[in-house]
């Protein structure tokens, strides 16, 4: 087992879209110069027994078992032999030993009696106060990092009943963590803005885990203006890719979508619009924008550069927009390759109808057939009507009035198949006139 320090304890702390990590105090009280310093540090009111050297004797051997050695097991014996004298001893003496418990097991990676050790720490008394408060702390870092939120706040509060001063900011981050572990957000919200602002207060930068603590708390509140606030703050003080981006899509949420258009394209411009996600969300804003042109071009490098996977939902938003942008010439090639990764024939529909105001004939009887045949269409009569356009510019008129006819089956294209039927009607009547004239002469 590899061995740890023995006068810091990192916690590492998870929490839903994010982590904070805190360091913490010394915790563990190695030997007798720092006992005896925290001993004359008390305050005249609480009257603390002396550790004895005999007891400080064992202890350290026990340290020097653990430390030196690396013989945890033998660590442990030798305090256990101390435990069985525990009559003999006084508060502040049991409390050192179980401290010794506390950091032995720490350091072995049993955190559940390291618990159980430093907890019977604090229930000593009388005992040096820095040495209650210092554990005190331990015990709630601790708590925190093994899921035991309740005890975690408990502990804090009995430290904040020590303590004469004002409340430090790491203390208010870590109840706001238990909190927001245990789901009382309103709660964890106040103790992190008072940390924020009292830390701010002191010239100082928050931590970026405090501010991500903020956000995810404000986020399960359902507050999307105040997540946004922090993201504006986390984007001035950190610069990171992911926090413009988030802010971009907080914007969104909140209905501005101009700010949101514009924070995408400082990232972008930054390079920081580098995923497919994120690419794909751009190109949709400057389609909603009215800039298709913009989001073609964006996609269409993105599906170069292999950003963007060449599959049906982005080539087929990829024509849509050359589409808006009135650049028929390249919507129409990738709709074809969306289409051709298809099962229903709408695309083909969409295809054709292009086709047709291109005065691309051919080309859309061809495309019109193709969803015919895939099926599965919304408004499967307007194909028949596409068709039947298509075939009336070639004048093809017996053919175009049958695929009006059959356009003329279906309720949504009804009305406007009867008025290209009596038009169409009208133009071959005259075809045939003139026809039978230019026979006749």
């Amino acid at each position: 087992m590899m061995k740890k320090q023995t006068n810091t304890l990192l916690s590492a702390l998870a929490f839903a879209f994010a982590s904070a990590t805190v360091s913490v105090p010394s915790m563990l009280v190695a030997n007798d110069a720092v006992a005896q310093e925290q001993k004359a540090s008390e305050k005249k009111t609480r009257r603390v027994p002396t550790l004895r050297g005999k007891v400080y004797e064992q202890l350290a051997r026990a340290q020097t078992a653990a430390d030196e050695a690396g013989n945890i097991e033998e660590a442990i014996a030798i305090l256990k032999e101390v435990e069985d004298k525990s009559d003999s001893m006084n508060a502040y003496e049991k409390a050192m030993m179980y401290n010794f418990f506390g950091f032995i097991y720490y350091n072995n990676e049993d955190y559940a009696k390291a618990l159980e050790s430093f907890a019977k720490v604090v229930e000593q008394q009388p005992i040096p106060e820095k040495f209650e408060m210092t554990t005190l702390f331990s015990l709630a870092q601790l708590n925190l990092m093994q899921g035991n939120y309740d005890e975690t706040i408990t502990y804090l509060e009995r430290w904040e009943v020590l303590n004469e001063g004002p409340i430090p900011p790491k203390n208010k981050v870590i109840k706001a963590q238990a909190y927001y572990q245990n789901k009382q957000y309103e709660e964890a919200a106040t103790w992190i803005a008072e940390a924020i602002a009292g830390h701010e207060a002191e010239g100082m930068i928050p931590d970026e885990g405090w501010l991500i603590l903020q956000r995810a708390i404000h986020y399960e509140l359902k507050q999307p203006a105040k997540v946004k606030d922090v993201l504006v703050k986390m984007v001035k003080l950190f610069d990171e890719p992911k926090y413009w981006i988030q802010l971009a899509g907080m914007y969104g949420e909140l209905g501005e979508e101009r700010k949101q258009l514009a924070i995408m394209e400082t990232a972008y411009q930054r390079g920081f619009v580098n995923t497919s996600a994120d690419v794909f969300n751009m190109a949709q804003l400057y389609y909603y924008h009215r800039v298709p042109y913009k989001g073609a071009k964006l996609m269409e490098q993105a599906m170069n550069d292999g950003v963007l996977e060449k599959n049906l939902r982005n080539l087929k938003f990829l024509g849509q927009s050359w589409s808006l942008a009135k650049e028929q010439d390249k919507a129409i090639p990738v709709m074809m390759q969306a289409a051709e990764l298809s099962e229903d024939g709408e695309l083909d529909a969409q295809i054709a109808q292009i086709l047709l105001n291109e005065e691309r004939f051919d080309e859309a009887i061809a495309a019109a057939d193709r969803a015919v045949e895939k099926g599965d269409l919304r408004n499967p009569g307007l194909v028949y009507l596409i068709k039947g356009m298509a075939l009336y510019n070639k004048k093809q008129y017996a053919l175009a009035l049958n695929q009006l006819a059959e356009a003329e089956k279906h309720q949504k294209s009804r009305a406007m198949a009867q008025q290209w039927k009596q038009f169409v009607q009208g133009e071959k009547r005259q075809a045939d006139a003139l026809a039978s004239e230019l026979g006749a002469s």
